[in-house]
């Protein structure tokens, strides 16, 4: 366990960020002069849990923030500054809805089995202007504009600074590159367990913000900021492992059409799991209005949306929800940017371990083009056309909320109606064009 106090003074820590993710995704935090953070490691910060996005009261007692001392991250652009990520305690106990508890809940109910889960995640984002209305780059608008060797290096300097401070941080990132929308980038680094793999995506996100900012830029994971180009996903890569680390839980040859593609009797389970609550999961991994704009998205510029509208399973086929690209580990293609980095892999550990323990079946594997050829498959669910629809699923599915926790399920689908509610409340310039002399 890192000494955090030891840690500033070897380091020339001035100050530490103690930083929690609420249910929207919102990244809070206190700077903490680093002759307290003792206190703080022992006690934790104080926060009023209503004045973000928790279901919570005015009337609520604190909550604290206690700091997890083994994420501690040294600002590689600020380094007398240190980040730390922080488990939520109110009255002694941990706070049932906090996202990171939520995934921590679910690691230790993996662990239960036998199973250690391991994650990646692929994070696209935007380089827009300052306003944040149009892309950054002006020259940039070549009609495939994926892999584009100019379009990358004339953001050489934002995209090379922030893979250098991953290989500081000893994360592996191995490639990036220009995506698949004018603007777009992605950058990838090695999978690691689940929760880790969770905090350094809530690192990452503040870092390429941060990063942007610093060079005159606005970097955006929404998952479609602009009309016709492709999205934003934040596609991730799922392997399960024995407690070890060391072998491979999904893979094998489970015989039949999961065999086929390398996959264990249980990876099928898990699998079947993701399959079985996709319609109701939609509300985590695609948690805002503007997420259904991605996975609803008509053809876009470029040709592909690279998104789902449908609940099918493939081998190594990207037009697929899950794709199966080699044996032991899956991809699911349906997250976006907008994702919560502790609620992703929340979710997608209870749909696998409810999976698990049902035995479910994942159903039929489809080797079609979803693009050209989906209308052919008539009975595969769709998934949701909006963010009410995927949250209506949600609270129909009692097994995947009861995986969840009931507490942390419940207040997230509050907090999730109040905002279709602001967002249907809103008189939009659409409206007016279209049915003002009605």
């Amino acid at each position: 366990m890192t000494d955090l106090a030891a840690f500033a003074k070897e380091k020339g820590v001035k100050y530490f960020m103690i930083s929690y993710t609420d249910l929207f995704g919102g990244q809070r935090a206190k700077l903490v002069p680093a002759q307290a953070i003792g206190d703080m490691v022992e006690d934790g910060a104080g926060f009023a849990g209503f004045a973000t996005w928790l279901d919570m009261t005015p009337a609520h007692p604190d909550m604290l923030a206690v700091p997890d001392p083994s994420t501690v991250i040294q600002l590689p652009w600020r380094p007398e500054v240190a980040w730390v990520a922080a488990n939520c305690v109110m009255e002694g106990e941990d706070v049932a809805q906090a996202p990171r508890n939520v995934l921590r809940k679910l690691v230790d109910e993996a662990a239960k089995e036998g199973l250690r889960v391991k994650t990646g995640i692929e994070a696209e984002f935007f380089l827009l202007t300052p306003e944040g209305d149009v892309i950054s780059d002006p020259f940039d608008t070549a009609e495939k504009p994926c892999y584009d060797q100019q379009a990358v290096m004339r953001r050489y300097d934002v995209i090379s600074e922030i893979c250098d401070y991953m290989l500081d941080l000893g994360w592996g990132p191995y490639q990036n590159d220009h995506e698949d929308a004018n603007g777009q980038f992605e950058m990838n680094w090695e999978f690691d367990d689940a929760l880790v793999t969770a905090d350094r995506h809530s690192f990452f996100k503040f870092m390429v913000k941060s990063v942007a900012e610093k060079h005159g830029f606005r970097a955006t994971f929404m998952p479609k900021p602009i009309e016709g180009l492709t999205g934003n996903g934040c596609h991730a890569h799922i392997s399960v492992w024995d407690l070890d680390g060391k072998v491979n839980a999904f893979a094998g040859d489970a015989g039949g059409q999961i065999g086929e593609v390398g996959l264990s009797e249980r990876g099928g389970y898990f699998l079947g799991g993701i399959m079985k609550h996709a319609e109701a999961l939609a509300a985590l991994t695609n948690p805002t209005v503007n997420s259904y704009k991605r996975i609803n998205a008509p053809r876009t510029m470029s040709g592909a949306t690279w998104a789902p509208n449908t609940v099918t399973w493939t081998g190594n086929n990207r037009t697929h929800m899950v794709r199966v690209p080699g044996p032991g580990r899956f991809e699911l293609r349906l997250p976006d940017g907008a994702a919560n980095p502790f609620l992703l892999q929340s979710v997608i550990i209870a749909a696998g371990l409810s999976g698990i323990r049902s035995k479910a079946d994942p159903g039929q594997r489809h080797d079609i083009d979803m693009y050209a050829e989906g209308h052919k498959i008539t009975d595969a669910p769709r998934l949701p056309l909006n963010l009410l629809d995927a949250i209506r699923n949600f609270e129909a599915d009692a097994e995947l909320q009861a995986m969840l926790g009931k507490e942390f399920s419940t207040s997230y689908a509050k907090m999730k109606h109040q905002e279709w509610n602001s967002f249907v409340s809103h008189f939009s310039r659409w409206e007016k064009d279209n049915t003002l002399d009605i």
